[in-house]
């Protein structure tokens, strides 16, 4: 599956061109595709983009009704009656395909794999669960063309600063010679073994191997080194694991430990969260972690389909995975496929 970050929660309702088949209600937009093209042109240049990235990739654009039909797919929010079951999810995408591809890519880097994490401190399983479930380890990277349809959500509006931003860092890219070939991937703009957007490419791709470029799309080495590198500058602390299942008592209820805050990002998902406690409250309270977790390390209680099923003490390691995509079912699903890849 080709998730989509946490950068790409924007939805779009673009009406497009006449001359596109595709029938599409009345635009929002207060001026062509071509005219804002002019606009972002302009913004490019200003930014160093040179005259010829500029006239080849942006001049001849048009609006891709295709991105427009898969953006309009999207499901909403949950509604406030539940949330969908998380264990289904698990099963299909924490699988015996997934999982067995895992070791073998596992066993095939290790050595790149334990310098890697030597040196970010992110264990090799958490990269390649990533690597798994974004694009099954290069098996699927998608083949849109990044700069149509990063133009198409940008001129829609609603997201216009977003994806603007990420048309633009494209642009940059392409500049320091990166053939088009290369820059295709999502209909949201993410691209390569581990779905970058253009600007976090530009941020925090690494070229692991010293070949002077940092090739995400089919060089192992620059791509876990690339991974490493995101989970070190999102706060990833070595040394302490994801979360681990924990025996809970039947006579202690996760709601009576609900939080009382709000997050300002991804309410949903961080409503589900308990208060923090150290683990050693935890387990004074009689909330035992099934596997090592030092006393001092601060979690919280996760029952994510309730007290009949798993349940998980979650560290801030937990929450490093959500700033890959802010999702409960992405982020238990990468932790218990680095799990089971690490066994």
């Amino acid at each position: 599956m080709i998730s989509i970050t946490r950068q790409l929660l924007a939805f779009l309702s673009l009406a497009l061109a006449p001359a596109l088949a595709l029938p599409i209600a009345a635009s929002a937009q207060d001026m062509s595709f071509d005219a804002y093209m002019q606009i972002v042109a302009g913004k490019a240049r200003a930014q160093g983009v040179s005259e010829n990235t500029i006239s080849s990739y942006l001049y001849s654009l048009t609006p891709n009704s295709r991105v427009i039909e898969l953006d309009r797919a999207q499901p909403g929010s949950p509604s406030r009656s539940g949330y969908p079951a998380m264990a289904p999810y698990i099963s299909t995408h924490v699988n015996p395909t997934r999982i067995g591809r895992g070791r073998d890519m596992y066993g095939a880097t290790y050595q790149t794999l334990m310098q890697v994490e030597r040196e970010y401190g992110v264990p090799g399983e958490i990269i390649m669960a990533i690597w798994g479930h974004e694009t099954n380890y290069g098996g699927y990277r998608g083949n849109f063309d990044l700069a149509r349809s990063l133009a198409t959500l940008a001129w829609e509006g609603r997201r216009r600063d977003l994806f603007e931003g990420e048309l633009i860092a494209l642009l940059k890219i392409a500049d320091r010679g990166m053939p088009r070939s290369k820059l295709v991937g999502s209909w949201a703009g993410a691209f390569g073994n581990p779905q970058f957007l253009p600007s976090v490419y530009l941020r925090l791709a690494v070229d692991g191997d010293g070949d002077g470029i940092a090739n995400i799309f089919d060089n192992r080495t620059d791509t876990i080194h690339s991974i490493a590198n995101y989970f070190r500058d999102s706060g990833w602390r070595p040394g302490i694991p994801w979360g681990v299942r924990a025996y809970v008592p039947s006579n202690v209820s996760p709601e009576a430990y609900a939080t009382d805050l709000t997050s300002p990002v991804c309410e949903r998902v961080h409503e589900r969260h308990s208060q923090w406690k150290t683990v050693g409250e935890w387990k004074r309270l009689g909330i035992q972690p099934q596997r090592p977790l030092a006393d001092d390390v601060l979690a919280s209680l996760f029952a994510p389909d309730g007290p009949n099923a798993p349940q998980y003490l979650l560290t801030g390691n937990y929450r490093v995975i959500l700033e890959y995509n802010c999702s409960n079912y992405y982020a238990m699903s990468v932790g218990l496929l680095a799990d089971e890849i690490s066994r």
